[in-house]
């Protein structure tokens, strides 16, 4: 990727982070920040309390969702810390060495989260287009196999990239940025790898989960107006209840594909044209924040969630066989 610098190499060598004046926007900024930490850790958490914590939960997509949580907490509380504290210094204020692990944590947690909407897209799918084969064959222990295997694979993924790319170096020769600087093959390679296949999938099936949610739709209607028998009533409350989940999914994930569309542009422009480096810290951020926003879509679009935070905060979890009460 090629980026516009600013500085000279003389002048590089000489480059400091400048001192910052202590003002009330400033207190603001830092105190806006800690408050977008706090949601994303705390709202990921209490989903990863929730689905783990109460028996109902423990279904083969919520499964995915609690991989998802997992990763976004990670992002909350190693990543997006470090992202806010560069975007207000307006410079990187660690040394070398963080930037190295911080690349290797923010790539990796990263990639884990596309791949997680991935796989979620591709559960609902096999979960409306056949439902007596995915009863019999998805299991949650199946999908944390599934779930493990995607975050072994990406680690190595992840630290291969880092290792064949030869040697991390920052954007300029001075301590202003933390970037991975790759050549154009392996800028390509990890383009197609962490983003282009992963939002292909995401892409595709969920127009056919839309698809199949509108064939349901359709028989439930013709349903409906044919009989009022209890057998017809209990099939069309569940199809009723995937199209939800489907519906609701289908915004979780449009919203990520937003946070991450500006930052595929970005790395095919960077390919081709010289960008600021700022800009693209910023489109970065972006794609961070999207772990702030999940908890949010969550708290909104789940009933469940939100008896479950009721359930967490009141600390009525802790009563013995708490985790039976139902929650759905």
């Amino acid at each position: 990727m090629n980026f516009i610098q600013d500085n000279q190499t003389d002048q590089c060598l000489r480059f400091s982070c400048p001192e910052r004046s202590v003002s009330a926007v400033y207190v603001l900024l830092y105190v806006c920040a800690a408050a977008v930490v706090l949601l994303t850790v705390c709202g990921n958490l209490l989903i990863i309390i929730s689905v783990c914590h109460f028996k109902q939960l423990h279904t083969p997509t919520n499964m995915l969702i609690l991989s998802l949580a997992v990763s976004d907490c990670l992002v909350g509380a190693l990543v997006l810390p470090i992202v806010l504290i560069w975007t207000i210094e307006s410079c990187w204020v660690f040394n070398r060495g963080f930037c190295i692990s911080f690349i290797l944590t923010s790539y990796f947690l990263t990639s884990t989260s596309i791949y997680n909407v991935a796989l979620i897209a591709v559960d609902r799918y096999f979960a409306l287009s056949n439902p007596f084969l995915y009863t019999k064959a998805v299991s949650v222990i199946t999908v944390c196999f599934v779930v493990l295997c995607d975050w072994f694979v990406l680690l190595l993924y992840n630290v291969a990239l880092q290792y064949f790319t030869g040697n991390l170096r920052t954007v300029l020769t001075c301590p202003r940025d933390c970037f991975l600087l790759l050549d154009e093959v392996w800028s390509l390679v990890d383009l197609l790898v962490t983003f282009v296949f992963p939002c292909a999938v995401i892409i595709i099936f969920y127009t056919l989960v839309f698809i199949i949610a509108k064939k349901h739709a359709t028989a439930i209607r013709e349903l409906n107006a044919q009989t009022r028998t209890q057998t017809s009533k209990n099939m069309t409350d569940s199809m009723r209840s995937e199209r939800k989940a489907a519906k609701v999914l289908g915004v979780l994930v449009s919203v990520f594909l937003a946070c991450l569309f500006p930052y595929f542009i970005y790395s095919l422009l960077g390919n081709v044209v010289e960008i600021e480096a700022d800009s693209f810290q910023k489109v970065l951020l972006l794609v961070y924040l999207n772990s702030t926003i999940n908890p949010v879509i969550y708290a909104l679009f789940y009933p469940w969630f939100r008896k479950c935070v009721r359930l967490t905060l009141t600390l009525q979890i802790f009563r013995t066989d708490s985790e039976l009460i139902k929650v759905l």
